[in-house]
């Protein structure tokens, strides 16, 4: 049975493995050692302001996914959004309703915290994440905006 919970500092390491899976998967490898990559996590998510939240799929024991996320000021209005900065479910945990039980927890909390809307982006070439959107109810948005990057 799949239960959802924020991510607690005890989490870190089967963060870990599923943001690593993560990178693996859009092409990547891990750069950094374990230890450090557990202490990006813990500055990240529970340190005394923290950069975003996570909650944390399971099955049992086992990590099955997770969905990081922060609070955006101002959208519509004075109002804020949640904006889903990544959505993951591991592999062997996929069309198994995972990703939809992580996006309706989202949209609860963004309704506890009362904002306006839920915000997030996917890769282009990523047609497995655009049919799960589009099997979800949702429809990519019209291209109104233009995504700028600097590399620090």
């Amino acid at each position: 049975m799949i239960t959802l919970a924020p991510a607690r500092p005890e989490d870190a390491a089967d963060l870990v493995g599923l943001m690593n899976e993560l990178e693996r998967f859009y092409g990547g490898e891990p750069g950094e050692l374990f230890e450090e990559q557990v202490g990006q996590i813990g500055d990240a998510l529970f340190s005394n302001s923290p950069a975003g939240h996570v909650v944390l799929a399971r099955d049992g024991n086992n990590a099955a996914g997770f969905a990081s996320y922060s609070f955006l000021w101002p959208a519509a209005g004075f109002t804020r959004s949640l904006y889903l900065k990544e959505l993951y479910v591991a592999e062997k945990y996929r069309r198994r309703g995972v990703g939809r039980l992580l996006m309706d927890e989202l949209h609860e909390l963004a309704r506890e915290h009362q904002c306006s809307r839920v915000e997030w982006t996917t890769d282009t070439p990523n047609d497995g994440a655009r049919r799960f959107y589009e099997h979800l109810g949702y429809a990519e948005g019209a291209a109104s905006k233009i995504l700028y990057r600097s590399t620090l």
